[in-house]
């Protein structure tokens, strides 16, 4: 089998612990937006832009850097857990207690001064995350995918139990949202059991060689998640900051509220991206040494930008069906940014295939100083645009960010670890799929079933223009 072929399997199967988990989890957009008015999810939707931070500093780039040492000629992948895990636990419980110390202020700053309780809960979240992530990487690491999917997937079906069991069962407004975070600290407690060997199997470990190398290692990683997290999350958060007072006739943390919500409509893409990347770092750190890897990296990257046009070209042209997933028709308003979002998840897909190069060759810097140019182009763009063009600025600024930060990947990987990528015939598949997209805005029904057939055949066209151009070549490298 080819290994483009193995990839795509794993894929698959981490797909079942990522995209049908995330999907699930999607689907809390009902009751969410059922239950709280949109000042009420932009609470949510900030809370967890700060959680997003959070689970960076807490797993310090570590996930990486264990592959990275577990894969090296030699190197002993029970040590290197044992020392991981040590650094992972050593840098987030200690973070931990600072941040439940500081409860109060953090809730007061966070929008939510009356209750500190939600701190503890989502702390308590990240902390459980952290606990578990280097235990969930060596199982990635020693291809147990179907055992990480299956603790996924039951994960997040108890988490969709307790919301649903919370908001219509045992609802108390004095609670609110608290309800959401509650649920998802129960849920993610089930982690323990299922990484039981793991957890509880740790013994702390230090090599003042090694150690000090991962750390080194590790830290730019961290650096770089960072910048990530300012460029996936800043959006939603600056909102909050910089909308004017009553701009359009809304308040921050309605707009907030709305954006949250069309915003959940990207995770389509970026689940995909998530399960790929879950299956390509152990590969592209495998296939690294091989003569003729660079030509597989591309070949994968390639693969993969016409899955995403494919994906970006299907939820835009379904949305008048998936917009009833909202609670009320007043999010409907947003929809617009739903395709810009969709897009700059591709570009980052596209960005993470591109910094192949930078992580095996251990120049780990160049990503900390992509991702920061990508932060700045994210912050500023957002002080900027905001006050113009309120959460439809700030998509068009996401998309502006992923765009810088994957070209310039790729002009610096070409210079030290060049891979023929076929950036042309990619650019042609993802204006394929825009141009269905436009096509189909010029087109409206009556009918929802004829609309839905319409819909359907512009996604069938695109499948068959890529059969048509890539059957051939596609089978010669994975038979």
């Amino acid at each position: 089998m080819g290994k483009i072929v193995r990839l795509a399997s794993e894929t698959a199967i981490y797909g079942l612990g990522t995209i049908i988990p995330r999907l699930i989890n999607f689907i809390l957009v009902v009751p969410h937006t059922r239950v709280f008015n949109e000042e009420a999810y932009g609470v949510i939707t900030n809370l967890y832009a700060y959680a997003g931070f959070l689970n960076v500093l807490f797993m310090f780039g570590m996930e990486t850097a264990y592959f990275r040492f577990a894969n090296k000629p030699g190197a002993s992948a029970e040590r290197v857990f044992q020392l991981a895990q040590t650094l992972v636990l050593g840098i987030s419980v200690p973070l931990a207690a600072v941040l439940w110390l500081s409860a109060e202020p953090l809730a007061a700053a966070w929008g939510v001064p009356d209750h500190p309780e939600f701190v503890y809960y989502l702390v308590g979240v990240i902390l459980l995350d952290a606990i578990v992530a280097i235990p969930f990487a060596r199982w990635r690491q020693e291809k147990k995918a179907l055992l990480f999917s299956v603790a996924k997937i039951i994960n997040v079906l108890v988490l969709v139990t307790l919301n649903y069991a919370f908001l219509y069962l045992f609802f108390d407004p004095s609670v609110g949202v608290g309800y959401v975070l509650l649920a998802n600290l129960l849920a993610n407690s089930l982690f323990i059991l299922f990484q039981f060997r793991n957890v509880f199997g740790w013994r702390p470990a230090w090599d003042t060689t090694d150690s000090r190398a991962m750390i080194r290692y590790a830290y730019p990683v961290m650096l770089i998640g960072v910048a990530g997290m300012i460029h996936e999350l800043f959006s939603r958060m600056s909102i909050e900051w910089w909308w004017p007072p009553d701009f359009q006739g809304q308040s921050a943390q309605y707009a907030l509220g709305i954006f949250g919500a069309c915003y959940k409509y990207a995770v389509f893409m970026n689940l995909v991206v998530m399960a790929f990347r879950y299956a390509a770092e152990p590969f592209f750190f495998a296939q690294a040494s091989d003569k003729k890897s660079p030509e597989l990296f591309a070949r994968v990257n390639h693969y993969f930008v016409i899955a995403g046009a494919f994906i970006v070209l299907a939820v835009t042209v379904n949305l008048d069906i998936l917009k009833h997933l909202l609670g009320s028709s007043s999010y409907y308003e947003g929809l617009g940014v739903v395709v810009i979002l969709l897009v700059a998840y591709l570009f980052m897909g596209v960005y993470y295939n591109f910094s192949v190069w930078f992580k095996v060759t251990d120049r780990t810097h160049f990503g900390t100083w992509f991702t920061v140019g990508g932060a700045v182009v994210t912050v500023a763009g957002n002080y900027a645009l905001i006050p113009l063009a309120g959460y439809y600025g700030s998509a068009w600024v996401t998309l502006a960010s992923s765009a810088f930060m994957m070209v310039t990947c790729y002009v610096f990987g070409q210079r030290y670890f060049p891979i023929p990528y076929r950036i042309w015939p990619a650019l042609a598949y993802l204006g394929l799929a825009l141009g269905l997209i436009l096509l189909s805005a010029r087109f409206s029904f009556s009918s929802q079933v004829a609309a839905a057939l319409f819909h359907g055949l512009l996604c069938v066209v695109f499948v068959a223009v890529v059969v048509g151009f890539e059957w051939r070549e596609f089978r010669k490298h994975v038979t």
